[in-house]
């Protein structure tokens, strides 16, 4: 696998597992209103990685297709984000039953959409012109994933001291997951030239909406994660299981 197919899968493996995690809350959002608004999230993101995990297998033309690429990998050969493959909950614990919050989903949807506007904005002029067609689609569905996210974050900080501390703990505890954003790694150069080109409009971007809602821009340090890489949280293992599972039991099976 060359750098630029690695460089594909990691878009697309961001885009799905972020739909998977989004998509749990499917009958479960706290109002109506957002449980539609988060399922057609998740469809935006699962319909990127269509597209891109489409492309991978027209360039391997080795007998991949999109869903053996997004059903029959194993966990170390995935490249997303370790920040989306999180659950929607401070909880630390794999298995913990902790309830879902909605804060933090908000705040990493916030988080990324914000990172991503500015890199699908970049990629509508890359030399694969396939990737570019997809950049162009997705740019317009990431914006209105910033805007959402955006404008619910300024609620929640601007809202009761509950729904502000929900939101400042969400960031809190985020934020040093952005870090693996900006990290080196071999696919770098398709990302841009300089991994931290995108950084400083990143954060200003940042800055400006948790301002909007009184919230404190939190210090970013500590290990950076290396999901990009292959290298995995103990929470992935649990969501490919769910998401997986039923293509593994019946394989080759038609929908």
């Amino acid at each position: 696998m060359n750098s630029h197919q690695r460089f594909l899968l990691h878009l697309a493996d961001n885009a799905l597992i972020l739909g998977q995690r989004n998509a749990e809350w499917c009958g479960h959002g706290p109002i109506l209103e957002e449980d539609l608004a988060m399922a057609n999230n998740s469809l935006d993101l699962i319909g990127q990685s269509r597209l891109l995990y489409q492309h991978v297998a027209q360039l391997r033309n080795d007998g991949s297709t999109e869903d053996s690429l997004a059903y029959f990998r194993d966990q170390q050969d995935f490249f997303n984000f370790t920040l989306l493959e999180l659950p929607h909950t401070t909880a630390l614990a794999p298995s913990a039953r902790a309830e879902r919050d909605y804060a933090v989903t908000i705040a990493r949807n916030f988080l990324f959409s914000a990172y991503m506007v500015l890199l699908w904005t970049q990629l509508q002029s890359h030399e694969d012109k396939q990737l570019a067609a997809i950049a162009d689609k997705s740019l317009k569905e990431v914006r209105y994933h910033l805007q959402h996210s955006s404008d619910w974050l300024i609620r929640f900080g601007d809202g009761t001291a509950e729904s502000h501390a929900k939101a400042q703990a969400a960031l809190d505890f985020l934020m040093p997951y952005t870090q693996e954003f900006w990290s080196d790694w071999p696919a770098a150069p398709l990302v841009h030239a300089d991994a931290q080109g995108l950084k400083p409009t990143w954060l200003d971007t940042v800055e400006q909406v948790l301002a909007q809602a009184g919230l404190q821009t939190p210090p970013v340090a500590g290990y950076v994660t290396q999901g990009k890489n292959g290298i995995h949280s103990e929470h992935m293992s649990y969501l490919l299981a769910e998401m997986q599972s039923l293509a593994r039991q019946h394989p080759g099976a038609m929908w």
